[in-house]
C-alpha cells in the first residue's frame, strides 16, 4: 500500500507491517522515513537489527540467512536492506520474491531502502509481492511551487513561525536541498526564542545560499517558463563548475523533444499520445510543463533556437564568436519565453 512520507508515522502508529519499502532520491525525507520505521520497531519491542548493504557482488542468500537467524532473546528483528542506486538484477528480484512468499519471515520487519522506482519496476513480481505485505513510501523532491509552504510547515517542528515571504526566500536559497533548508531552520531555532516569528530580514541576514542545481532542474524551469529562476539556476551551475557543453546538451535535447511533440500534434495525434511516443516517454508529472512550452514556442521558433544551439556548439569548439556562457544563458532564457539578446540577434542567422 502506498503511503507518502508525511503520513508514514501515522500509518506505523496503527500497525507495523512486515515490509516497508522507502524509495526515492530526496535525502531528507528518505532518511526521516527510515527513522520512522526504526522508531516504530523499537516501540514494538524489536531491539535486534541487522543492516545488509547491497553492493556489486552481494550474496542474496544473506537476506534469507538474516531472516532465519535470531538471538536467544529475540523473537523478531529489523532487517535493513540498503540498495541505494544498485540494481536488483534477476537474482535480487528472485530473492525478494522468495522472501515475501516465505510465511515465517513475517515475524520480522524488512526495511528496503533504495533509489527511485519507476512505473515498470512497480509492476514487477518482487515489488507486488512485498507491497501486498506492507507499505511503499515513494519519496519525491518537493516541487518548487510548493516549497515555500513546505518550509513554513517544517518551521513549526522547530518551534518557529515562518512568514510565507521568508519561507519563499529560504526556498530560493536552498532550492533542491531540503537537508540544507532544515539545517538552516535548526540554526534559527537555536538563535531565536521559542515561537519566534521569522521574516525575510532574518533569512537574508542569517542563511547561507545552499542551492543545489543540475541541468535537469534547469530544463524543467525552461519548460515551465520560469525566466528569473532560469537565470538563478544558470548562475548556480556556473558557480559549481558545470561545463557549458553539458548545459547545452540538456537544452538541445529539450528543443528536439518539443519539435517531435509538434510533429506528432501536426499529424493529428493527441498530446498524451505524442508524449508516449517520445524516447523515453514523458511521464505524467512532466507533461503539463511540456504542454506549456509547446503552446508558447511554435515550430519555426524552435528550429531557429536549434540553429542557435548549433552556433553555440561551434563556438565552444573554437569555431565561432558567441561567448559560451552568455550564449547558453540567452538560449535558456529564450526557451523559457524571454528575450535573450544574443539569441534574438542570431535567430535570423543561418549556420554555414
Amino acid at each position: 500500500m502506498k503511503v507518502f512520507a508525511d503520513k508514514l508515522p501515522e500509518a506505523l502508529a496503527k500497525k507495523l507491517p512486515p515490509v516497508v519499502i522507502v524509495a526515492g532520491e530526496e535525502p531528507l525525507q528518505h532518511m526521516e522515513a527510515c527513522d520512522s520505521v526504526r522508531a516504530a520497531a523499537r516501540e514494538r519491542g524489536i531491539e535486534e537489527r541487522e543492516i545488509l548493504h547491497v553492493e556489486g557482488n552481494f550474496a542474496w542468500g544473506r537476506l534469507h540467512e538474516s531472516a532465519a537467524s535470531l538471538s536467544l532473546f529475540a523473537s523478531s528483528k529489523l532487517i535493513e536492506l540498503r540498495l541505494g542506486s544498485q540494481s536488483l538484477g534477476q537474482e535480487g528480484a528472485k530473492a525478494l520474491k522468495e522472501y515475501a512468499d516465505t510465511p515465517g519471515n513475517r515475524d520480522n520487519v524488512l526495511l528496503v531502502s533504495m533509489g527511485k522506482l519507476d512505473y515498470r519496476q512497480q509492476k514487477s513480481a518482487w515489488f507486488q509481492a512485498l507491497d501486498k505485505l506492507g507499505l511503499f513510501v515513494p519519496v519525491w523532491p518537493v516541487d518548487v511551487s510548493r516549497l515555500g509552504f513546505w518550509l513554513r510547515d517544517r518551521a513549526e517542528r522547530h518551534g518557529l513561525t515562518l512568514d510565507l515571504d521568508a519561507a519563499r526566500l529560504l526556498g530560493e536559497r536552498t532550492e533542491g536541498n531540503l537537508l540544507a533548508a532544515d539545517q538552516e531552520l535548526q540554526k534559527l531555532a537555536l538563535l531565536l526564542p521559542q515561537g519566534a516569528r521569522v521574516g525575510p530580514a532574518q533569512i537574508t541576514g542569517g542563511v547561507e545560499d545552499s542551492a543545489r542545481y543540475d541541468v535537469f532542474t534547469l530544463a524543467d524551469a525552461c519548460l515551465k517558463g520560469e525566466r528569473s529562476r532560469v537565470s538563478r539556476i544558470l548562475q548556480g551551475l556556473r558557480g559549481e563548475g558545470v561545463e557549458v557543453p553539458i548545459i547545452l546538451w540538456a537544452l538541445t535535447r529539450e528543443l528536439r523533444t518539443l519539435l517531435s511533440l509538434h510533429q506528432h500534434l501536426e499529424q493529428g495525434q493527441s498530446f498524451e499520445h505524442a508524449c508516449k511516443a517520445q524516447k523515453p516517454a514523458i511521464f505524467d508529472k512532466r507533461r503539463p510543463a511540456y504542454q506549456q512550452a509547446v503552446a508558447r514556442l511554435p515550430t519555426r521558433r524552435l528550429h531557429k533556437l536549434l540553429l542557435f544551439a548549433q552556433r553555440l556548439d561551434l563556438a565552444i569548439k573554437g569555431a565561432g564568436s558567441v561567448p559560451p556562457w552568455e550564449g547558453v544563458h540567452d538560449l535558456a532564457l529564450t526557451l523559457a519565453g524571454g528575450r535573450g539578446l544574443l539569441a534574438e540577434m542570431s535567430l535570423s542567422y543561418r549556420v554555414g
